[in-house]
């Protein structure tokens, strides 16, 4: 009996464990993370449940800020490859995507300080196509990174760039302002789908990542505040 006892407190202490580290899932429709100020430190960690490789992948989110330098927008990290995933906004209209350590570099697409910007980036291995989407605008196809994919337990950030699995931050790399509609697929959403998400009308929420039913972990100097991106006269 006591040896049961005993194992049943392990039990609820892990659960209490995980439940404090990962959260609940919560739905942040109508809001907005707000990161103020640039640190090394301040981020956020998106738990999700991966369970095969990544072969195909969208991402998408609204982002909104001041600075004309260097940002991290979206960093996904395995214990291989520090950027395994990874959009990084280099200067203003420059967008640069890293897929297992390979890079290619976006030129001349919609920027604007101080304005929402909505962005999707999709890769599928099979032929290794990767474009963008910025404000409904898209990049011209490139190839990168074909017949491979990512594998492994990924750590998930946004706001800081890894250079190590889980950390390794820069505060040169960091974005500051503020984010939102944050998703995740994996598999390559079709033109339509990511029109209606720039258009704010109805989507295919991610499989992987949905703003509407999101685990995540927050560190430093971090809010959630509610957006004037979105009201309800928009059918979303």
């Amino acid at each position: 009996m006591e040896s049961a006892l005993n194992l049943t407190g392990k039990l609820v202490f892990l659960l209490v464990l995980i439940y404090g580290c990962y959260g609940d899932l919560q739905d942040l429709s109508g809001k907005v993370f707000v990161i103020p100020m640039t640190t090394s430190t301040s981020h956020v960690k998106l738990h999700a449940n991966v369970s095969k490789p990544i072969s195909a992948m969208t991402m998408c989110q609204r982002f909104n800020s001041e600075q004309e330098r260097g940002q991290s927008l979206f960093s996904l990290a395995t214990q291989s490859h520090d950027n395994d995933l990874l959009l990084y906004k280099r200067s203003m209209g420059v967008y640069r995507v890293h897929i297992r350590g390979d890079v290619l570099d976006f030129f001349s697409l919609p920027d604007s300080k101080n304005e929402w910007i909505s962005i999707c980036w999709t890769w599928d291995s099979t032929t290794g196509l990767t474009q963008l989407w910025v404000n409904g605008k898209r990049s011209a196809r490139r190839i990168l990174k074909p017949d491979t994919s990512v594998t492994g337990t990924p750590s998930i950030m946004l706001v800081q760039e890894q250079d190590s699995y889980g950390g390794g931050f820069d505060s040169s790399q960091s974005f500051v302002g503020e984010v939102t509609d944050v998703h995740f697929w994996d598999s390559v959403i079709s033109p339509c789908e990511i029109q209606m998400y720039m258009e704010l009308n109805k989507f295919t929420a991610g499989n992987i990542l949905n703003w509407k039913d999101l685990q995540f972990s927050i560190e430093g100097k971090v809010f959630i505040e509610k957006s004037e991106f979105r009201n309800e006269c928009y059918n979303y």
